[in-house]
């Protein structure tokens, strides 16, 4: 029951030789899903050796260039490997214009269809869905319109016991009523209750990426309880105010949204380049909210 993120990136603005600006993936279940797209993020997805062909879906945040300069050459990519499978991209509504722009201007004609779905960054919605998940966006507070996404898992059916369904021999055809909570009847018309030949669902998992914002409170209600959280983290404490004039969080102000929305983990990144040593981003999170790590380049976090 696959469900983790692989850090791809985690400094801020300008890339750096050991830090490279955000884009993660998300597999779920072996499907993969990845959050905003750097410069550099195709080597790295090479070095964690994350095929790109699998990836079907493509999530950016917002128009700044540390999140989306990389999208165009892995869709270039894409089509020069010989993709033909869908690719399905959401962002602000702008996006779309500048992908237009540079595959004309490349005279580009991709060998795969490319659907674009925009985003509504002021709003929390579900921009998709399956039979296993839900991802919706998160509403931040940056100097541009930027969300966040929240990745959640929906409830499954309950679990047949092996052993109670082959002692039984329960036909084929009734495991869908069972999942679904019914009982089993036998011939004789002997009812055997649906708790002793199942077991509860797994258990729902849920991981939230908040992307370049300031520290936002109305956020909390939509990531509460959530397994794992991401949050930006540009700056010490000690620098607020500028991360306030810049509209980015500090490393007290994501621990604090962590521990206020009672998240299990916190993941912290987009480190400033002022900072050679992210430990020290680590240390000072890790007074407010302990069970907090560094989402450093190469990192896996279960969800």
């Amino acid at each position: 029951m696959t469900f983790d993120v692989t850090i791809l990136g985690s400094n801020s603005a300008i890339p750096t030789i050991k830090r490279n600006p955000t884009s993660q993936l998300v597999n779920h279940l072996d499907r993969f899903f990845l959050i905003d797209c750097a410069e550099g993020t195709q080597v790295q997805l090479r070095r964690n050796k994350i095929r790109i062909q699998r990836i079907n879906h493509i999530f950016i945040s917002h128009l700044h260039g540390d999140h989306f300069f990389g999208l165009i050459g892995l869709i270039s990519s894409m089509h020069l490997l010989g993709r033909k499978k869908d690719l399905f991209v959401y962002g602000p509504p702008q996006l779309k214009e500048i992908l237009d722009i540079q595959l004309e201007a490349s005279q580009t004609e991709l060998n795969y269809p490319l659907h674009f779905h925009p985003t509504k960054p002021a709003e929390n919605e579900t921009i998709y869905e399956d039979e296993k998940l839900c991802i919706s966006t998160i509403p931040l507070n940056h100097r541009i319109p930027t969300c966040g996404f929240l990745f959640k898992e929906k409830q499954g059916k309950r679990r047949l016991i092996r052993e109670e369904v082959k002692a039984l021999n329960i036909p084929v055809e009734q495991f869908f009523n069972i999942k679904n909570g019914e009982d089993f009847i036998k011939e004789d018309g002997t009812v055997v209750s649906n708790g002793e030949i199942t077991k509860d669902p797994h258990i729902v998992r849920s991981y939230a990426y908040c992307s370049d914002t300031s520290y936002f409170e109305p956020i909390i209600p939509i990531i509460e309880n959530v397994d794992l959280l991401y949050h930006e983290t540009t700056f010490m404490q000690d620098r607020a105010e500028a991360a306030a004039e810049k509209f980015h969080a500090t490393t007290i102000e994501a621990a604090t949204i962590a521990k206020k929305a009672k998240v299990k983990r916190l993941i912290i990144g987009h480190f400033s380049n002022r900072y050679d040593d992210p430990n020290l981003l680590l240390d000072e999170a890790q007074t407010v909210f302990r069970n907090t790590k560094l989402a450093l380049e190469g990192k896996v976090f279960e969800v």
